[in-house]
């Protein structure tokens, strides 16, 4: 029976397109409405709008549901996970909804499964950035060519490459704890966008649920539903935004042409026809996940930019774009957390000639030090160049702030860290 049943039956066509793909991806849910449904039972009782009997019989009954649920046994053969909590409660399920809706409910089911999944991510980062940092530490002093436009620039290091990447996470970590931010606000109690004549504490569910702050506005508690999922999508865009361009990298990086690092052969994969083949396909499926990720904040808005303030069922929609979207994230995190320790670097790369123009800056920084003109030296160091007479013998002095041989990895450190504060 539906939890919204009157008495008649509806078109099976109907049913089938409102329910959408509501069973499969409440599943993700499950855990996070049954914890909302104890929070909310314990405040109803404390108000005296549920028996302590009645309550003392469904609490385990719940706690029960939600062991299976953290299982992965619940399963949903009604019409979504609000229905089924409701029914395999037996009688007493009827008592639960005082007060509530489906709205505030999914709302809150929402809140909740996305702080699960952003303290996840955090905690990937931390350990991605770690990772980036230790290996920027370990081949400080090992350089590589920079590039502009794609060609030769000036002298890197493989410590300035991978400490570029940790620091883009300190930024993308501000995003994600905005998002935390804006999704730590308890929408329970609002019901359909207009609050409840029954008298609830809102605010005990608020403590009892964890959450920093509450949704005070009934109204806006239900017009955040789609415009918190984007600020949250945003900050994984961000992320991924990150993630792409170092997959990026590592695409060309690995390449024959440019022969800067060098994945085990058990990291690669082959061709069906060409047997040299070492592909690096796992950086080119992270690319390839993170510009999918990147789309999604404006798939949000498409389905959400133009509602009005009281709740329309297009809500229903953003859970097929939004509640994928972590495990498509974290499952580029936990690769690049595979694939880069192992990742070798070439330690003899700028001894190649065809690397010799990178250092023509050193040059002319040499003359400029010994009282030539800037311009005159670039003139002059230009010359050789197109003459094919260029030669740089001498040591890099790369001294100032963030750059070759004063990486400052303790500041970026402390900024990372920062954010945690």
């Amino acid at each position: 029976m539906k939890i919204w049943d009157k008495g008649f039956d509806n078109a099976p066509q109907v049913d089938a397109f409102t329910v959408g793909k509501d069973r499969e991806l409440d599943l993700l849910l499950a855990p996070y409405d049954i914890e909302g449904t104890l929070a909310h039972i314990t405040m109803l009782k404390e108000v005296g709008l549920l028996a302590a009997d009645d309550f003392a019989l469904l609490r385990p009954a719940l706690e029960a549901l939600h062991q299976e649920a953290l299982e992965g046994k619940f399963v949903i053969t009604g019409e979504d996970v609000h229905s089924e909590v409701e029914a395999r409660l037996g009688p007493l399920g009827k008592k639960v909804h005082t007060g509530r809706s489906r709205n505030d409910q999914v709302a809150l089911d929402i809140k909740l499964f996305t702080r699960a999944r952003l303290k996840g991510t955090l905690e990937k980062v931390s350990q991605l950035f770690n990772l980036l940092l230790a290996r920027a530490d370990e081949l400080k002093d090992v350089l590589m060519p920079g590039y502009t436009h794609l060609q030769v620039a000036m002298p890197s290091s493989f410590g300035l490459w991978f400490s570029a990447y940790a620091e883009a996470l300190c930024d993308d970590v501000v995003f994600l704890k905005a998002a935390w931010e804006v999704n730590d606000r308890n929408p329970l109690g609002s019901a359909a966008g207009y609050g409840s004549s029954a008298p609830l504490d809102r605010r005990r569910t608020t403590e009892l649920l964890g959450f920093g702050s509450l949704a005070v506005n009934s109204i806006y508690a239900q017009m955040g539903r789609g415009r918190c999922e984007r600020q949250v999508a945003f900050a994984y865009a961000s992320l991924a935004e990150t993630l792409g361009k170092l997959a990026t990298d590592c695409c060309l990086f690995t390449s024959q042409n440019f022969g800067f690092v060098k994945l085990p052969d058990a990291y690669t994969t082959g061709s069906s026809i060409m047997p040299q083949k070492k592909n690096p396909d796992v950086f080119e499926l992270v690319r390839a996940h993170c510009n999918r990720l990147q789309g999604i904040p404006n798939d949000i808005r498409l389905v959400t930019g133009n509602l009005p303030s009281g709740y329309a069922r297009d809500m229903q929609v953003l859970k097929e774009l939004y509640l994928p979207l972590f495990d498509e994230l974290d499952s580029c995190l936990d690769m690049l957390l595979f694939a880069l320790p192992g990742m070798e670097v070439n330690r003899s790369l700028m001894e190649n000639p065809l690397y010799q123009q990178a250092f023509c800056v050193e040059e002319v920084n040499r003359l400029v030090q010994e009282g030539v003109p800037f311009r005159d030296a670039y003139r002059e160091v230009g010359k050789k160049v197109q003459k094919g007479a260029f030669h740089f013998e001498g040591k890099l002095h790369h001294t100032h702030v963030g750059s070759i041989n004063n990486l400052c990895l303790d500041e970026i450190r402390a900024r990372f860290e920062a954010c945690f504060s």
